[in-house]
């Protein structure tokens, strides 16, 4: 009797793997990757700190500070970041000297002091990272009402999701669970940096369908069109690029305030890293996941200690069964 219950169960447990199986491989060439909401596509990419054995890449994170540092502090902050975090471990891991000329730097509001006024001084390690701006109404004007979102956790706020049917998203946990995949933000943040195009250009058909013309097609009846809408009854309408926007690929919309922030040549490596708009978004975003998780390595080294702890248990736990079950089975 006891072998046709294992006989049973086998074949069931087989069965069961099977049909995983098939929905984990149906997920895996379903919907590509989209940004959260209604995002265009956001392709996945490989980075170091992917999977459950990834971690940071010391040299990609010092590049992708100075890239903040040159570019991007220009306007936005990272206010939940202090300057030594960049000498801590996991991180760029820069000296304490390069530290405390990188907050030198700046000059910080102190006080009061004796006399009970304010006073500025040069930044310390143990400072924040310094705001470009005093208050959100400063970095509106600054920026035609738009206002620069702070950087500290953008990498984490930010995602991607897979659209798929209802009954194949708790296999999707389950893949992205076993694969730790956590780079959503990351994807989509290079795909953002990397996505400024020309406006695309579209043709109005007779019967008043639009039409996009291919790239290197011209017609003087174009028109530049972000995105193409449908009325409730099936007219469609050009929707044009807003005034002081940016055409973008992978923004929700198409249309973003921010304009180009990245162009070849612009931030002088100093390690023969390739000068491209590529390597300068691979290397922020992934500088910029490091300050919305700094921790990620350790956490990551501690999920491992714990699943060979769980695995020995178990072991433990199927053998004292077997011994305390042995007579049953004869």
């Amino acid at each position: 009797m006891f072998n046709k219950i294992k006989s049973h169960g086998a074949m069931t447990a087989s069965a069961f793997l099977g049909v995983a199986l098939a929905m984990l491989l149906a997920v895996s060439s379903a919907a590509p990757v989209r940004a959260g909401g209604e995002s265009p596509e956001t392709p996945r990419r490989d980075w170091s700190f992917s999977g459950i054995l990834g971690k940071y890449d010391r040299a990609q994170l010092r590049r992708g500070f100075q890239v903040y540092k040159e570019v991007c502090s220009s306007c936005h902050g990272l206010r939940l970041l202090h300057y030594r975090n960049l000498a801590e471990p996991g991180g760029p891991q820069l000296s304490e000297a390069e530290v405390k000329a990188i907050a030198a730097e700046v000059e910080v509001e102190d006080g009061p002091n004796d006399e009970g006024e304010m006073f500025t001084r040069p930044g310390k390690p143990s400072d924040r990272f310094k705001s470009p701006y005093k208050n959100p109404q400063e970095a509106r004007a600054a920026n035609n009402g738009a206002l620069p979102p702070d950087l500290s956790v953008i990498a984490k706020a930010r995602g991607a999701t897979v659209h798929l049917p209802w009954y194949l998203e708790p296999v999707k946990w389950v893949r992205e669970v076993a694969a730790g995949y956590q780079e959503g933000g990351a994807d989509y943040l290079y795909a953002l940096l990397t996505g400024y195009e020309d406006v695309p250009q579209w043709v109005q058909k007779p019967d008043g369908r639009w039409e996009r013309l291919a790239k290197g097609e011209s017609s003087d009846k174009a028109k530049e069109c972000v995105s193409i809408t449908r009325s409730a009854s099936g007219k469609e309408k050009c929707v044009p690029l807003g005034d002081g926007m940016n055409y973008n690929i992978a923004f929700p919309g198409h249309q973003i305030a921010m304009p180009p922030p990245l162009s070849d040549e612009l931030v002088e490596y100093t390690d023969g890293s390739p000068q491209t708009v590529a390597q300068y978004a691979e290397d922020v975003t992934a500088f910029l996941m490091w300050a919305a998780e700094p921790k990620l390595e350790q956490r990551k080294r501690l999920g491992i200690q714990v699943l060979v702890y769980l695995a020995i248990l178990a072991a433990l736990l199927y053998l004292t069964k077997r011994k305390l079950w042995s007579r049953l089975e004869h």
